[in-house]
């Protein structure tokens, strides 16, 4: 059975929030409506809706021209299963020593090589987006120069490919894996399982630092956070209040246009920028947590 979408941009959260709702009580009714900014600070939200049957496309002008927004965009997606697809058309990838591949590709792991087994899901995190990619080299630099910190955190895991990448190479260290979202928990402990590192790697559900076994913990060596510049920027104080004194943390999923704005929250908190790395559009920022931090 086919998809049938409907796109369209607005200016602003409230108004968008609104349109989203006016969709919602559109006949035939949506299977879903989805608002989400679009990181690139120029203030626009994106609405999608979902039908299963065509939508009323004049309704759907009507709404865009009541609200300010955009021209909705119709599509009909075919019936594909995405998962399988993804799977046949995604290589492995090489970072650093690290090599990210499908069960599909386990013939073609190279000797030598720190070989993290990833498949395709919901949950976000291939090696393949460039900020996966980012913080994976940049970890293995790191490490390479003698980083061995005894405490890490992963939080917005995803499929955990970062924690699973700190749990291979540092065989003593405490490594917790958190996510805001429950499927991709569960993802991460199928993947911990599919990679030998059962017991190696603590899987939690939470949002940030809100779970009482990562404030326990705390401070962590090394934090990763490959998520968004909005929740980045919201993290900074827990951030610091979760690193040891020395620490390093990295962080990704933001844009190169988003990363001035993160690192000047991070020096805000009580970080010193480290290293700066680009990908495509996308950066992976390295920054230390001062000494001495008033929290």
């Amino acid at each position: 059975m086919p998809t049938f979408t409907a796109l369209t941009t607005i200016e602003g959260e409230d108004e968008a929030l609104a349109l989203a709702d006016a969709i919602e009580k559109m006949e035939p009714e949506p299977t879903g409506v989805g608002v989400f900014e679009i990181e690139d600070d120029s203030g626009l939200w994106e609405i999608g809706a979902y039908f299963l049957e065509p939508p009323n496309e004049a309704v759907l002008e009507l709404l865009a021209m009541a609200f300010g927004a955009k021209p909705f965009v119709l599509s009909e997606l075919p019936e594909i299963d995405w998962v399988a697809k993804v799977r046949r058309e995604l290589a492995p990838v090489e970072a650093g020593r690290f090599f990210v591949f499908g069960s599909h590709d386990a013939d073609k792991v190279p000797e030598g090589r720190i070989a993290l087994q990833i498949e395709a899901t919901v949950a976000f995190g291939t090696g393949h987006h460039g900020t996966t990619l980012g913080c994976l080299k940049a970890f293995d630099r790191l490490n390479l120069s003698g980083f061995t910190p005894a405490k890490v955190a992963d939080i917005g895991c995803g499929t955990a490919v970062l924690a699973m990448a700190a749990a291979a190479v540092l065989p003593q260290a405490l490594v917790l894996a958190s996510d805001i979202d429950e499927v991709a928990v569960d993802v991460a402990r199928a993947n911990v399982t599919i990679n030998g590192l059962e017991g190696r790697i603590e899987c939690m559900e939470a949002a940030g630092f809100a779970h009482p076994r990562l404030a326990e913990a705390a401070p962590f060596d090394l934090i990763f956070a490959n998520i968004l510049k909005g929740p980045l920027i919201e993290l900074a104080p827990a951030m610091a209040a979760h690193s040891a004194p020395g620490g390093l943390i990295i962080l990704s999923g933001l844009l190169v246009v988003q990363a001035e704005a993160v690192t000047a929250a991070y020096v805000a908190a009580g970080f010193t920028p480290e290293s700066r790395d680009d990908i495509g559009e996308w950066s992976t920022l390295v920054l230390r947590r001062n000494q001495s931090v008033s929290i």
